[in-house]
């Protein structure tokens, strides 16, 4: 009786609803699309800097990411290899051997990070070999290098040269080695561009004195989802006073920065948005108070109890808004589905698309379909229309019956 009672009342004055409506209708339009557009581009960005090289989490030497020297290293043993079957979520495990070197050609020297890799392992991971400009892909028994395009110009070498590595191996041994160049690979990150060097892991053992042995191991996961599950297990599973778990938040904290501030931002946007939209609820609730003083007035004087009024005008209100919010959802759904399989695309836009590749980003940007981003908003309306609506229920509770119907 009260929710067909309500519903009656909110459409007395048609046009003031519609004026209501139409506000929360945007309002959780925008925040909806703005919200699933930022969290798409951040989840496409964090696939592409993570899965460029790092993995969604690795597995050190305890004590190896501070320092970073090779002699951290971690012994591949029966334990290690066997984690994907025992650890749900967890796919695969990509040893690398990692250590800095001096590369030499001719005249030219340069130091380089060598990454000593399982090549058909780092490929499922990485897409190294889609990133290939010269050459072909090499396989675990080469004894060639894939160097980086900035490499090559550093260098000053070509596909085919030959490369001469001297680095201090395992516990101090010398290692020296030469190497033909079988493939030339872009990075669009200009810090991988300019030192990334990829040896066979079997090669990279033997160069450094370092059999069945690596520096990390890094996670191929089933989904990003898993994450922090698949942690969680590994770190029943492992030593934690022989081995290190490190997701990406951790290995990249910059980029945790930059995605937080990026929230902050819209956050901010957000607020604004719904401040504007709360007074002008406010004003609707103002206006419907004082147009019906008369009729709250004559529904005390016969009997109604001030709860039960103040109920009904809460309800009316709510009403308003979960009309706006289901209208702005349904809006919504098609659009940010249009956007996930049509995501923006600035490629062509010459100067935008290469300061985005510059820090490793492609420039397209789609939107992402998530559940809490639509329920969140019929929270949140509720929420603001719940306290707005106080000021209704204070005014009934104060309302003077007698002086509200000689007005």
């Amino acid at each position: 009786m009260i929710l067909k009672l309500a519903w009656r009342n909110i459409w007395r004055n048609k046009r003031r609803t519609l004026i209501t409506v139409a506000s929360i209708f945007f309002a959780v339009l925008f925040s909806i699309f703005m919200n699933s557009f930022q969290k798409g581009a951040w989840v496409r960005m964090l696939d592409n800097v993570v899965n460029y090289y790092y993995g969604y989490a690795q597995i050190h030497q305890k004590g190896y990411w501070e320092e970073k020297t090779i002699n951290n290293v971690l012994e591949l043993n029966d334990e290690l290899w066997q984690l994907p079957t025992q650890i749900d979520g967890l796919e695969q495990i990509i040893p690398r051997l990692e250590t800095f070197a001096l590369l030499s050609s001719g005249e030219h020297t340069s130091g380089m990070m060598i990454v000593g890799t399982n090549p058909n392992a780092e490929d499922r991971l990485t897409k190294l070999k889609s990133r290939l400009t010269e050459g072909t892909y090499f396989n675990q028994r080469d004894k060639v290098l894939l160097i980086a395009e900035g490499v090559k110009d550093l260098l000053k070498v070509s596909l085919g040269d030959t490369l001469i590595i001297l680095t201090q191996g395992y516990h101090g041994v010398n290692a020296a080695g030469k190497y033909s160049i079988k493939g030339i690979v872009h990075f669009a990150s200009p810090d991988l561009n300019k030192r990334m060097v990829y040896l066979p892991l079997e090669e990279t053992q033997d160069l450094l004195g370092a059999p069945s042995m690596a520096t990390s191991l890094a996670l191929r996961l089933n989904d990003r989802d898993d994450l922090e599950d698949v942690i969680e297990q590994l770190q029943t599973q492992l030593d934690a006073d022989k081995y290190e778990i490190m997701d990406w938040q951790s290995m990249l904290p910059d980029l945790v920065e930059a995605q937080k501030t990026d929230a902050a931002g819209n956050y901010i946007f957000l607020l604004v948005l719904y401040l504007i939209i709360s007074f002008g609820i406010f004003g609707t609730i103002l206006m419907m108070v004082k147009e019906r003083e008369h009729e709250f007035g004559i529904l005390l004087s016969i009997g109604m109890s001030r709860g039960l009024l103040a109920f009904s005008t809460w309800v009316e209100i709510l009403l308003m808004a979960l009309l706006g919010v289901i209208l702005g959802m349904l809006a919504a759904l098609p659009l940010v589905h249009y956007f996930k399989v049509n995501p923006i695309d600035f490629s062509e836009y010459g100067e935008m698309a290469e300061s985005y590749e510059k820090w490793g980003f492609d420039p397209i940007f789609p939107t992402v379909m998530d559940a809490s981003l639509f329920y969140s908003q019929a929270i949140i309306m509720a929420i603001i229309t719940s306290l707005l609506a106080l000021f209704a229920i204070w005014k009934i509770y104060k309302l003077k019956p007698v002086e509200a119907m000689r007005e």
